[in-house]
């Protein structure tokens, strides 16, 4: 008899990314660094300086590692070439931003 736990289940389209990309591209551009989310990282910080949206603090290229950019809609793929979707937030500010909502959902969960 043959054990099902851990079969493994390939959906239709799997060997393709939803960008058009195969895996083989995508894990290519992570070695060689050349992935798209660097790029719109380093567009953000020349759009919009290195400094943080939320609390102001100003970041130097020493520290700039501290700085991320945060997408405003909460799509990762929305990347306009103008900048209008994200904003570099600090790491602490990021993290506080994606953490209100779950602290909204579960302090309304609580009545």
């Amino acid at each position: 008899m043959r054990d099902r736990r851990y079969s493994v289940h390939k959906r239709p389209g799997s060997g393709k990314m939803d960008s058009n990309q195969s895996f083989e591209d995508l894990l290519r551009e992570t070695r060689t660094g050349r992935s798209s989310a660097s790029g719109f990282r380093e567009r953000s910080l020349k759009i919009h300086g290195l400094i943080c949206a939320k609390c102001g603090r100003e970041f130097t290229h020493k520290n700039r590692h501290l700085l991320t950019v945060h997408h405003k809609d909460g799509n990762h793929r929305n990347n306009p070439p103008d900048g209008s979707n994200w904003e570099n937030l600090c790491v602490y500010c990021h993290d506080d931003e994606h953490s209100r909502g779950l602290l909204g959902d579960y302090l309304s969960d609580e009545k």
